[in-house]
C-alpha cells in the first residue's frame, strides 16, 4: 500500500474511533469528572492508539474480520487488565469500573468494522514474512512462555521499586493488597495476558529477530504505556502519572522486546513465493 494511501485510511480510522468513543459515551452515561482540555487529550491518545494499530494492520497478513476482531482486541484487552488492576490499587477512587469496561467492549466492538474495511479488504500481496511461533515445538513453547511471563513480574517490580520513592506519598492514601495478591494478580493475569498480545504483535508484524524485539517492543510501549497514562485523570495527580508513565512505558518497551527476541528468528521460515503457490 502506497505511504498516501495508508495515511488516509489512518487518518478515517481515527475520525472513525473518535466518533465511535462519542456514541459509546452516549450509551454508558458516567459520572463526569473535570480534566483540563480533555478533548485535547482524548484526540492525542486517540491518535498514538491509531498509529501505533495502523503500522501492525499494514504489515499483517491477515485480512478481513479477523483482522479487524484482533486490531479492535489488543487495546482492550490492555484497558482490561488494567481496570483490573486498579481495582486492587486504588480502592479508595470512585472510578465506575464496570462502566469503563463496559464503554470500553462496546467501542472495541463498533472498531471492528472499521479496521476490517480499511485494512482488511487490501488485495495487494503482504510483505515478506516470518512465522517465529508455527516452528516452535510444544516444550518450546511452554518454556518460551514461561519465561516471557517471568520477565514480565521481573520488570514490573524492579520498575515498582525504582519509583516507590517518588510515590510512596500517594499510595499511603491508598489500601494496597498484599505482596502476595500483587504478584499473583501480575503472574497469573497481566503477565499471561501481555504475553499473547506480544505474540499476537510478533506475528501481525512478522519482522526478523532484531527489527521484530523492537518493533514489538515500540508498539506495546506505546498501547500500553503511553496510551493510557498520556490523558490526566482525577485519579492520578499529574506527578504521580508522570512518573507511571516512566516507569510503565520503559518496562513495557523492554517486555515487549525480550518477548520479540526470544520469540523471533532470524531467517524466513519458508519463501513468500512458494508460500503463496501453496
Amino acid at each position: 500500500m502506497k505511504l498516501s494511501n495508508a495515511i488516509v485510511r489512518a487518518v478515517v480510522a481515527f475520525l472513525a474511533i473518535c466518533l465511535i468513543q462519542v456514541v459509546a459515551g452516549m450509551l454508558v452515561a458516567m459520572k463526569p469528572h473535570p480534566v483540563p482540555h480533555l478533548l485535547q487529550w482524548m484526540l492525542l491518545t486517540n491518535a498514538v492508539i491509531v498509529a501505533a494499530l495502523t503500522a501492525v494492520a499494514l504489515r499483517s497478513e491477515w485480512r478481513g474480520w479477523k483482522l479487524g476482531a484482533v486490531i479492535a482486541s489488543i487495546p482492550l484487552a490492555i484497558e482490561a487488565v488494567n481496570l483490573l488492576e486498579g481495582v486492587f490499587f486504588l480502592t479508595s477512587s470512585e472510578i465506575e469500573w464496570g462502566k469503563v469496561l463496559l464503554f470500553s467492549v462496546i467501542s472495541a466492538v463498533l472498531a471492528v468494522p472499521v479496521w476490517a474495511l480499511l485494512f482488511g479488504r487490501r488485495t495487494e500481496a503482504p510483505p515478506e514474512h516470518y512465522h517465529p511461533i508455527q516452528s516452535k515445538s510444544r516444550a518450546e513453547r511452554a518454556w518460551k512462555f514461561a519465561v516471557s511471563d517471568v520477565s514480565y513480574i521481573f520488570l514490573y517490580l524492579v520498575a515498582g521499586l525504582i519509583i516507590f520513592p517518588y510515590v510512596k506519598e500517594f499510595y499511603a492514601t491508598q489500601h494496597l493488597p498484599a505482596m502476595g495478591t500483587i504478584v499473583g494478580l501480575q503472574l497469573l493475569v497481566r503477565g499471561p495476558v501481555f504475553v499473547v498480545l506480544c505474540l499476537l504483535l510478533v506475528r501481525m508484524l512478522g519482522l526478523p529477530r532484531l527489527g521484530g524485539a523492537l518493533a514489538v517492543g515500540a508498539v506495546f510501549a506505546l498501547l500500553s504505556g503511553v496510551a493510557p497514562l498520556l490523558m490526566p485523570n482525577p485519579y492520578f495527580p499529574d506527578a504521580v502519572r508522570w512518573v507511571h508513565f516512566g516507569e510503565v512505558t520503559s518496562s513495557n518497551f523492554v517486555f515487549g522486546a525480550i518477548v520479540g527476541w526470544l520469540w523471533g528468528q532470524p531467517k524466513l521460515t519458508e519463501p513468500v513465493a512458494l508460500r503463496q503457490a501453496a
